[in-house]
């Protein structure tokens, strides 16, 4: 598992701009709001992936691998939910997402069908490795020790996202025009960190 993760890490490093340090000790100060936000990335997670199995009946593989992506990831909602609860905190109201917006901005508008399936499995695999390497960081990094093992449990389960949602690309398209796309989406998402102000209260 180790070695793995450890793979995983590597390629998760390989985004243009690593976080911040100081984002965790901001996000240690902001507990309640960081579990809050976590909560709702989970959840859009688990609904973004329902759409894509909406919008994809045709595609067997896509179905049968992100079936249970689903579940795992409404789990993961129930365990940040009671996280919460056992800290006597409040699930606040969803914020707007604006590095998510930002990523959205950048998908293929008006081209073909493939060009549009592409962008929206990219932009998954954007979203999860980001959010893997941010719960890495929160997993070394926080003084907690519960809550460094809370998101080690988090970065382990989520590791191995990203690559499944490149891969599945990968089945229906053709290689090399989705490795060339995904250094695109790398060098956009530099932009949008660098873009964006660094804030303790959310996830990404």
């Amino acid at each position: 598992m180790e070695e793995l993760l450890s793979e995983h890490t590597r390629n998760i490093l390989g985004l243009k701009l690593p976080t911040d340090p100081r984002w965790v000790n901001l996000a240690e100060m902001q507990l309640e709001e960081v579990l809050t936000d976590h909560a709702y990335c989970e959840q859009k997670a688990a609904t973004t992936c329902i759409s894509l199995i909406q919008k994809n009946p045709d595609k067997q593989l896509l179905v049968e691998e992100l079936a249970p992506i689903v579940t795992e990831e409404w789990g993961h909602f129930r365990m940040v939910l009671a996280e919460l609860k056992k800290r006597n905190l409040q699930l606040g109201k969803q914020r707007k997402d604006v590095y998510v917006n930002k990523l959205l901005e950048f998908q293929a508008k008006g081209g073909s069908r493939d060009a549009a399936f592409l962008d929206q499995m990219l932009t998954m695999a954007l979203i999860e490795a980001r959010s893997c390497e941010r719960f890495k960081r929160l997993s070394e990094g926080l003084d907690d020790a519960y809550m460094r093992s809370f998101y080690r449990k988090f970065m382990e389960s989520e590791a191995g996202h990203y690559t499944l949602f490149i891969t599945l690309a990968e089945h229906y398209l053709d290689k090399k025009m989705v490795r060339q796309r995904w250094a695109e989406w790398l060098a956009y998402e530099k932009g949008v960190m660098n873009s964006i102000e660094l804030r303790g209260d959310r996830v990404h």
